[in-house]
């Protein structure tokens, strides 16, 4: 029987290679759009695709300064990376993962909350997309 995966590994906002924050979760979105060419000869003769656009959601909790510096990076438009933070182990299907040159659209943080920690949601855009695979093909 293999063993246990023990997940070791995380994703963080990183900015000029300085970690900012581990990010608690994380939704990536990619879309491709296409439009069907019609001709009046025949239906679905082709397609004209449209640009690529990546976008996000995380989650981050609000501990310390990092929701503060995000909302800077934010008000500022500074790009910032969004990687996989491989800590020990080869639990992770990539060596590397990268979500390079990310910009923040959007920020809400949540209410303070007697038990647990407070949350803040940023959405934004992905310029750039990197991962490196641990198997040879």
């Amino acid at each position: 029987m293999a063993d246990p995966l023990n997940w070791e590994t995380r994703l963080e906002v990183t900015v000029d290679g300085k970690v900012l924050s581990p990010i608690k979760s994380f939704s990536p979105t990619f879309t491709t759009q296409a439009t069907v060419i019609h001709s009046i000869e025949a239906d679905n003769v082709g397609a004209v695709i449209n640009p690529q656009t990546a976008t996000f959601t995380m989650t981050l909790d609000a501990i310390g300064p990092n929701v503060a510096e995000l909302t800077k990076l934010a008000l500022s438009g500074k790009k910032f990376n969004i990687s996989v933070a491989e800590k020990k182990g080869t639990d992770w299907t990539f060596k590397k993962m990268l979500f390079r040159d990310c910009l923040i659209t959007s920020a809400a943080p949540s209410n303070v909350v007697i038990d647990g920690v407070p949350t803040a949601t940023m959405s934004g855009l992905i310029l750039g997309f990197r991962a490196d695979s641990d198997i040879e093909v």
